[in-house]
């Protein structure tokens, strides 16, 4: 029996359809919450583990009070203990610093005769911060011998902190007063406070008291100063951090002064006496991003972080950057010679920072610097090719544009525009007497004079053309001796002169006339028989005697 097929009725395909529009809606419901629930046990598993760190934290933190209060504690008791003995000590150093300032007064000895190291320790005990200061700045020239000198003369100070503070306020009231040799005050001033803080000590209420109103003083003359020196700003912060004066200024303000003098020598000691704690993380961080590496190392090993700021790292990254700054100024220069200074400017001093930085840690085990040091003797070299090439073709050009040899001169003075004649042709008659700055020139006399070999006093023959004329009349006023006329010939009284005369000028700077072009000596000229010359007057080539 065959089966047979039923068409379902709409009815039924309708009930089904709504079946499954059912198990479409619970389906969408029940991937909603299943994401609603991944995200909450996402949630609340990061919030569990964010409690659970700060927690560690905060354990880590606890441990460590308990373990600094227990070393402070101990320390106090140890001081407390130690507190006899260290008084006596201290009033037996005391006596002995008193007895040797006043020895050093009842037996003034001059400054003069004394070494550097006993003139500074017999100013110090005096207590004297003005003749100190002084002394200091006139032995600038000695710095490398009064660095360590200094550190142990304050020692030998009644009171050193108070000598230090009377040469800073010295200092202060110089810059107030605008008077002369400030800066010099400053070199030496940071000299002292270098000494002074070399070694760690507890001062007394009193001097800290003092240095308080003297850094307020000195905040409010920097504050109002467009430019603050670096020098002066790293002093400024060796007073704050050597008195504990740290607390009376914001983090920030402290930051930001560290940050703008990064790269002074001192300034990474001076951070960390600073105890700037977690902040100077983000202060190494903030240098690194400026592209400072090289202070971050300073920074780091000052601070006790190298395993966070590992140098070896940040002197590679310094290296890159260094090398592809200098491309880019080659590049942006076209390859220019003013370019290529620049970018070997840059990379010399670069390499520079890193070789000594890399000495001043230790690192040439770890850092290896034959490569860079190749790089600067490539540099080095290079350059001074450079100036080779620029000097000689400096002194080419000169010469090419100067001329070379008289002829070359003469071309040059006697050309005008396009004229290419080798000498310059006379210039026109304007007057009859010698121009007025003739008389300040050493010249040679108008006329021919004889071979240089003739070391007698000079006769000079008679001329006709001298007669009646006025470059007679004033030949004979310049010299102080007259012209004599005779039919026979016209002689020259005997004339001395003290100055040498060049017989090899050519006409244009004696005569006008052309005759004695490029004669250099003069035979017996008859000059009875010769006709008279026709009467030039003189002129002079003003072009030729340029003063």
């Amino acid at each position: 029996m065959a089966t047979q097929l039923v068409a379902p009725t709409s009815s039924q395909t309708q009930t089904v359809n709504q079946f499954f529009n059912k198990l479409e809606s619970h389906k969408a419901a029940l991937t909603k919450c299943t994401d609603l629930f991944t995200t909450l046990s996402n949630h609340f598993s990061t919030a569990h583990d964010s409690i659970s760190h700060k927690l560690q934290t905060l354990d880590s933190k606890f441990q460590s009070l308990d373990s600094r209060s227990k070393e402070t504690l101990e320390s106090l008791s140890n001081q407390e203990d130690s507190i006899p003995e260290r008084e006596s000590s201290a009033a037996a150093r005391i006596d002995e610093q008193k007895e040797a300032a006043l020895d050093d007064l009842r037996n003034s000895v001059p400054l003069s005769t004394l070494n550097i190291s006993d003139a500074l320790k017999s100013l110090s005990r005096k207590m004297d911060a003005n003749a100190l200061i002084r002394f200091v700045v006139a032995k600038r020239k000695e710095s490398v011998m009064l660095r360590p000198e200094i550190a142990v003369a304050i020692k030998e100070a009644v009171d050193a902190p108070r000598l230090v503070l009377d040469a800073v306020e010295e200092y202060l009231k110089s810059k107030t007063e605008a008077k002369s040799g400030v800066t010099d005050k400053r070199w030496a001033c940071g000299l002292l406070i270098q000494g002074l803080i070399s070694e760690s000590s507890v001062y007394s209420r009193k001097i800290v008291e003092r240095a308080a109103g003297l850094v307020d003083l000195w905040k409010e003359q920097l504050d109002g100063e467009q430019e603050k020196g670096a020098a002066e700003m790293v002093m400024f912060l060796q007073i704050v951090a050597c008195f504990g004066l740290r607390s009376k200024f914001d983090d920030e303000y402290l930051r930001k002064s560290v940050m703008e003098f990064a790269s002074r020598r001192d300034m990474a000691k001076v951070a960390a006496s600073l105890e700037f704690g977690d902040k100077m993380i983000d202060i190494i961080d903030e240098l690194v991003k400026n592209g400072k590496e090289i202070e971050a190392v300073y920074f780091a090993s000052e601070s006790g972080l190298t395993e966070r700021f590992q140098p070896i790292k940040l002197l590679e990254s310094y290296v890159r950057n260094y090398k592809s700054n200098a491309a880019s100024i080659l590049a942006n220069g076209n390859n220019s010679q003013a370019a290529t200074e620049e970018s070997t400017t840059l990379e010399l001093k670069s390499i520079n920072d890193v070789i000594k930085c890399v000495e001043d840690h230790k690192l040439e085990s770890e850092f290896r610097l034959d490569e860079v040091k190749k790089r600067a003797s490539q540099l080095e070299k290079s350059r001074a090719e450079r100036k080779k090439t620029s000097i000689y073709g400096s002194s080419r050009s000169f010469a090419s544009g100067s001329g070379l040899g008289s002829g070359s001169r003469t071309r040059k003075r006697g050309s005008r525009g396009s004229g290419s004649s080798s000498s310059r042709p006379a210039k026109s008659v304007r007057t009859s007497v010698y121009p007025s700055s003739y008389s300040r020139r050493n010249l040679a006399p108008i006329h021919p004079s004889p071979s240089p070999r003739y070391s007698a006093p000079l006769h000079y023959p008679s001329q006709a053309m001298l007669e009646n004329s006025t470059v007679a009349n004033h030949y004979a006023a310049t010299y102080g001796n007259s012209i004599t006329q005779s039919p026979a010939g016209l002689g020259i009284t005997q004339q001395h002169y003290s100055y040498p005369v060049d017989n090899n000028l050519g006409p244009s700077n004696y005569l006008s006339s052309s005759s004695y072009a490029g004669q250099t000596s003069y035979g017996v000229y008859d000059y009875g028989t010769a006709a008279p010359p026709p009467t030039y007057p003189y002129t002079v080539d003003q072009t030729g005697y340029r003063g």
